[in-house]
């Protein structure tokens, strides 16, 4: 190393570090830099500090992928209502994936923008691709844009899950871009709700999803809206592999959703629905129609989707599948997998809100113990009643079943890679009282 000092790259730099640069303020103007979001393309922007108690689900993420974030700037790109309306998805998917092409293209600008100022800062992909190789974790994306959207005044969540902004409504794309800098003044949330509570996205969501009481069943719309994303893709490549033949794929797997799961990996993954973003009449520059013209409002936008035939994809014996039934019989339910799966037990049991069905367990009232051994020892609480769910770290109350399970086993049994009968047998799951209440308690999260 001792040639290093004439080295030309090296002596070019310290040459030009001798030179004078102009220091970038610090703290940051907020005003100047959501003037350089917006020239990025930008059509709102907040901002919120890494200290924020919000976002401490995130924190160790965001740190770990740039120990330097002082700053989280939320970007918001504005998707015209119309293409997200309509009852072809394609028009509707394209739109998506425009302004998700550009909401990206925003957070690259802004970064090259913000280095030109000597303010180091990266953005994080609005959505995949995401950090999907981690064994363990259940969590693969680095930042809520949800939640820094919502930190940093850009709009609140609406009962279908998805953040209402107050101009833009919900036809908005966010992202986020980490920066190595304070700021003078950082955004708080909005003090009222976009939400008009309207219930329209309860009506039109074809599996059921949202409840009128603001319940969510996250199986439902993922297995559904997402069939052609991660766990969808998942199912269709292992009913490939169990099909043994051209002929048995082809009972199980129309052309046209052999076509559409193509067209998805040669063009960008495409949502089956988003019904709930097309028929929600909120924001200032959205409403206008809904309050004037109710009834046309109904007829243009909300029927066309009620009415449309097409294939609703539910989980054998879930409540979306009863949903369709009962709620859209011209619509044809198909059979499939989630593709959800525990990789790890904390994952298990913090999915168990998100799998609940309430409608499976209306007759089931029992307080499970989970005690698991082994690679994760880890020990729970499940009650069940009725359609109330609790899930508690430690063991409390009196049980009416004991599970004791090897960790690794119990994961394997849920990826359907081990017989439960096999573990019982080898007695790698143990348990105390009925077998019959493990039947029911399995009946409740299906997958």
């Amino acid at each position: 190393m001792s040639d290093l000092d004439q080295h030309p790259t090296v002596k070019r730099f310290r040459a030009s570090a001798q030179e004078p640069r102009p220091a970038a303020p610090s703290p940051l103007d907020p005003d100047e830099l959501r003037a350089l979001c917006l020239e990025a393309g930008a059509d709102d922007a907040g901002f919120v500090e890494i200290g924020r108690a919000d976002l401490d689900p995130d924190r160790a993420d965001v740190l770990g992928a740039f120990p330097a974030t002082r700053t989280l700037v939320g970007i918001v790109c504005r998707m015209h209502p119309e293409p997200i309306r309509s009852p072809a998805r394609s028009i509707a998917n394209l739109e998506f994936h425009q302004v998700g092409d550009r909401a990206n293209e925003v957070g690259h600008r802004l970064v090259e923008a913000l280095a030109a100022r000597g303010i180091r800062a990266l953005n994080p992909p609005i959505g995949f691709p995401m950090e999907v190789s981690r064994e363990k974790s259940e969590k693969i994306w680095i930042v809520s844009h949800k939640r820094v959207a919502v930190a940093a005044g850009l709009g609140r969540m609406g009962i279908h899950r998805s953040v209402i902004h107050p101009r833009f409504g919900s036809f908005v794309l966010l992202g986020t871009v980490l920066v190595d800098a304070e700021v003078a003044r950082y955004g708080r949330p909005i003090d009222y709700a976009p939400c008009l509570e309207c219930k329209l996205c309860v009506a039109a969501c074809p599996v059921g999803a949202i409840g009128a009481d603001g319940h969510f069943d996250f199986s439902a719309c993922y297995t559904h809206n997402y069939r052609e994303f991660m766990g969808g893709f998942g199912d269709w490549v292992e009913t490939v592999a169990s099909s043994g033949s051209v002929r048995r794929y082809r009972a199980r797997v129309t052309s046209a959703e052999t076509s559409s799961m193509w067209q998805s990996l040669s063009y960008g993954a495409n949502y089956k629905a988003a019904y709930c973003l097309a028929v929600c009449p909120a924001g200032e520059d959205v409403i206008g129609p809904f309050l004037t013209d109710r009834p046309t409002f109904l007829e243009e936008v909300v029927k066309p989707l009620q009415r449309k035939e097409e294939t609703v994809y539910v989980v054998a014996g879930s409540d979306a599948e009863a949903h369709v039934s009962q709620r859209f019989p011209h619509k044809k339910a198909k059979r499939v997998h989630s593709g959800l799966a525990a990789r790890s037990i904390p994952g298990f049991l913090a999915a168990l809100p998100s799998l609940f069905q309430r409608g499976r367990a209306k007759d089931l009232s029992a307080t499970y113990h989970f005690r698991f051994k082994g690679e994760e020892s880890l020990e729970a609480t499940v009650r069940i009643s009725g359609p109330e769910l609790s899930v508690t770290p430690g063991l409390s109350g009196a049980p009416d079943l004991l599970v004791t399970a090897d960790s690794r086993t119990w994961l394997r049994f849920l990826q359907g890679n081990a017989s439960l009968v096999w573990a019982l047998l080898r007695r790698r799951i143990r348990l105390r009282g009925s077998p019959r209440l493990l039947a029911a308690f399995g009946r409740c999260f299906p997958s």
